[in-house]
């Protein structure tokens, strides 16, 4: 019965997380801001984290099927 939401927060994370390391890593390689007026070390630094946060949590969510 909870495999249902499990999957769904595990699919919307898992994607979030991918697409944000995927632009992320586009940004930085044609050396374009991530975000504008902050550090663009930091704001890469923290897009990362987020990223990987997210798919951290993606993976959470489907080992707990």
């Amino acid at each position: 019965m909870e495999s249902g939401p499990a999957i769904f927060a595990g699919t919307v994370f898992a994607l979030f997380g991918g697409g944000l390391l995927a632009w992320t890593a586009a940004r930085v390689r044609h050396r374009e801001p991530v975000a504008h007026g902050v550090s663009p070390v930091a704001s890469a630094t923290l897009a990362t984290l987020a990223a990987l946060i997210a798919l951290a949590l993606g993976a959470w969510c489907f080992t707990g099927l």
